[in-house]
């Protein structure tokens, strides 16, 4: 009997799918719908995704209800991926039976980060499938004999489009974790699409999470970017996969930032730093200190700030730059904060400060190309505007952090007494902070903590 053939229309923003073609989707993107021809097939086994359950007296039970607290926790099994970094993102390691999603830039160190991982769980857990839909097995042995140095027999490679394919030597090889590089390269043929289309991705990110989940393998895929840096493809993958974790890293240094953006085993925010060499990537243990050692004190529109990034405090330099615009459009620039916020930063200070920056233009930068999630650092990124409007340093060897308020005061944060300590441990003399935190650290002499209610105040102690 022939296959029924039906043509869907499907948001290439969110994976709505809708009989007909619509100007605007319910998500609210415009012109964003591809006709799909999609085959019926109601025994469709893929649409089960039910894992097998392992008791805490070894029985295992599929499509049955168990108690909660008969179930085993998969806390303690992670497998070790051998880059204490990735286990950080992750948690503590891969859980057996997760999907994780890892996108970045071309070129920015994917590949190179999860095939050293892979390598790693190879010589010490087992088989290790690697699924290259991008590359052929030439290429990959090339980057394996550069950063790995001696494979184990337990790393298999394999250069596959097709899912049925892959999934066949999936359950062939029963590997204890499987690499799919890239998502956007595999189709299936139940759909009649073109690789890397709404119900391609979706279909195969769900055979994928159906074929992990029952044999209890972890499971990474790859995806691409767009040109704004979002994740490409339909948002159902996102929501579909248990880790999320995004790659950056600017092109003109070496450091690169991993960052858990949805993590159901971990931390979220969580980010782990790497630096690329000759042999691959290199984890950064003492971030902060990479961060801030070209910093140099006493410099205008650059001031130390500290944010806390998932497990861990981070000590960061905030670069501000204000010149008279050649216009009369002032221009608003800024790499690592968000425009949004700078705006209304800047509107703060020419309410608060007494200061017109109507006719400058304004640059701020984070160095080292963090992207720093939360507020903490709005105090900071005013006052190297402002020290760059006035042309004078601000104080030495000092970290200034704080939320600002659209009234002109100062919000608490969080974790300050974990920053102390970095700030400490890196010999900070100095911390301003709003004053509610600082109340708690008014006997601390190294450093010296300085409570400050609003941005005046914070101002003044610059001139």
């Amino acid at each position: 009997m022939a296959k029924k053939v039906q043509t869907v229309f499907v948001c290439q923003n969110c994976g709505y799918e809708s009989p007909r073609w619509m100007g605007r989707c319910v998500c609210g993107a415009w012109n964003s719908f591809v006709e799909e021809k999609v085959g019926e097939d109601k025994h469709d086994s893929r649409r089960r995704t039910g894992r097998t359950s392992v008791t805490e007296s070894g029985k295992t039970s599929s499509g049955r209800p168990v108690p909660l607290s008969h179930v085993k926790s998969g806390e303690t099994d992670r497998i070790d991926t051998g880059i204490p970094e990735f286990n950080r993102v992750l948690g503590g390691g891969l859980v057996r039976g997760s999907l994780t999603l890892i996108s970045g830039e071309p070129g920015i160190g994917k590949s190179t980060l999860i095939l050293q991982a892979a390598s790693n769980i190879a010589a010490c857990c087992g088989k290790v499938l690697y699924v290259s839909g991008e590359e052929s097995e030439e290429q990959i042995k090339i980057r394996a004999d550069r950063i790995c140095g001696n494979l184990s027999e337990n790393l298999y490679i394999l250069s596959e489009t097709n899912m049925e394919n892959v999934l066949t030597q999936f359950a062939a090889i029963r590997p204890v974790f499987m690499i799919i590089d890239s998502i956007q390269t595999m189709y299936t043929e139940n759909l009649d699409s073109a690789p890397g289309s709404v119900s391609q991705v979706r279909d195969c990110g769900a055979a994928l999470m159906k074929a992990g989940k029952e044999n209890g393998t972890p499971i990474l895929i790859v995806a691409h970017v767009t040109k704004s840096g979002e994740l490409a493809g339909p948002r159902t993958v996102e929501h579909m996969v248990d880790t999320v974790l995004q790659f950056n890293g600017e092109r003109s240094t070496t450091l690169r930032i991993l960052r858990a953006v949805k993590n159901r085993f971990g931390t979220t925010n969580e980010i782990s730093a790497f630096e690329m060499g000759r042999s691959g990537l290199m984890p950064v243990e003492n971030l902060s200190e990479s961060l801030m050692q070209d910093m140099e004190d006493g410099t205008e529109g650059s001031v130390a700030t500290a944010v806390y990034e998932g497990t861990r405090p981070l000590i960061l330099e905030v670069q501000a730059l204000t010149t008279p615009t050649p216009s009369g459009f002032p221009r608003r620039q800024a790499i690592g904060v968000d425009i949004r916020r700078l705006n209304m930063i800047i509107a703060v200070l020419e309410r608060h400060a007494g200061i017109s920056l109507a006719n400058q233009d304004v640059y701020v930068n984070i160095v080292g190309g963090i992207r720093p999630e939360g507020t903490s650092y709005d105090l900071a990124a005013a006052l190297a505007i402002y020290s760059s409007y006035i042309r004078k340093a601000p104080p030495e060897n000092t970290i200034i952090l704080g939320e600002i308020g659209l009234t002109g005061g100062l919000r608490s944060v969080q974790f300050t007494d974990r920053i102390v300590s970095e700030a400490k441990r890196l010999g900070f003399k100095r911390i301003i902070m709003p004053g509610k935190n600082a109340a708690r650290f008014r006997n601390s002499k190294k450093p010296t903590v300085t409570g400050v209610s609003s941005i005046s105040e914070a101002l003044h102690l610059i001139g």
